[in-house]
């Protein structure tokens, strides 16, 4: 069983995520950490509450980064509302917050755990960058770091060239990818390939349980964005939710090992590149998505959601 902590900024995909492990019995679940992203902090807070309460699952939360280490950061709301969960979010959870900072949990989890923690990040990398300045020495604890990010060898979504949670905040993105961490880079390279369907929407609206029809509720918005700026994929995309699907399963993907880079520069802001020219050349610290199974990936995500919708 692997012990595991979600780093997340919920977010539509982050909410299917924080589901999908919440429904996976091969995770100890020890925490969500939050940050701010596709929403203010404050709203991932309650949003990853709000689900959490819907899931029935009492894991601790602990409120996070609310800025990126430099830039400042502007809300759209155009994929995920301006509450995060496509306006769906209109009342206040029934429990709190841990009073313990996001970035001490995930610093106490690493010297705690080890190599046994799994910390899979589903949002600007701000805490983690933070943590690691804080504490250097949990580089060379954490087991394993799977981060949904980037876009190696194909378009950005957030420019021509950046993933939307590294362009956020390219600096902390920077600063984690130049670090010794153990990373898996699930980018745009392979989750675009993950695609939920509208029939799957409806069905979770046929199934009639609170859990299914907030979600259904949510992703509806997500999935009228996609149609609105990306008709031709025919569905939405799993981002995050592959993320947790690849910690548990990492034989979902082929993987090719590099150093990455961010670029900084305004012209090329949060790409993610190889770094050629980085010390220890022989020993790259990033494994990248390449090829991913998708028809496995979204069966056992579609089939893990209905347990978590029926409870």
């Amino acid at each position: 069983m692997r012990k595991l902590i979600l780093d997340v900024d919920t977010g539509i995909d982050d909410a299917l995520a924080i589901a999908y492990a919440a429904a996976s019995p091969e995770i100890e679940f020890l925490g969500v950490t939050t940050t701010y992203g596709m929403a203010p902090v404050d709203c991932s807070v309650r949003n990853t509450l709000l689900v959490l309460e819907h899931l029935k699952c009492d894991v601790p939360v602990f409120r996070g980064a609310e800025a990126p280490l430099v830039r400042t950061r502007q809300y759209s709301g155009t994929f995920h509302g301006t509450d995060g969960l496509g306006n769906t979010a209109v009342r206040e959870p029934e429990r709190a917050a841990a009073d313990m900072h996001a970035v001490d949990f995930i610093i106490a989890q690493a010297r705690e755990h080890g190599r046994e923690l799994t910390l899979v990040t589903t949002a600007p990398l701000t805490n983690l960058a933070l943590a690691v300045r804080k504490a250097p020495d949990i580089v060379g604890r954490i087991g394993r770091v799977v981060t949904m990010g980037g876009a190696v060898a194909t378009p950005g979504n957030a420019s021509k060239f950046a993933e939307a949670n590294i362009i956020i905040d390219p600096h902390a993105a920077d600063l984690v990818f130049a670090s010794e961490l153990p990373i898996t880079l699930v980018g745009l390279d392979v989750t675009r390939k993950m695609l939920l369907r509208q029939e799957e929407v409806e069905r979770w609206r046929e199934m009639n349980t609170p859990c299914s029809l907030l979600f259904a509720e949510f992703t509806e918005f997500y999935m009228q964005a996609y149609r609105k700026y990306h008709p031709y994929l025919k569905g939405c995309a799993l981002h995050d939710p592959l993320a947790v699907g690849v910690a548990v399963h990492p034989e979902l993907v082929h993987t090719i090992p590099m150093h990455i880079k961010v670029d900084l520069e305004e012209d090329a802001l949060g790409r993610t590149t190889e770094d050629l020219h980085r010390e220890s050349p022989d020993k790259p610290n990033t494994r990248v998505c390449m090829t991913v199974d998708a028809e496995r990936f979204v069966s056992r995500f579609l089939s893990r959601v209905d347990q978590a919708f029926s409870r």
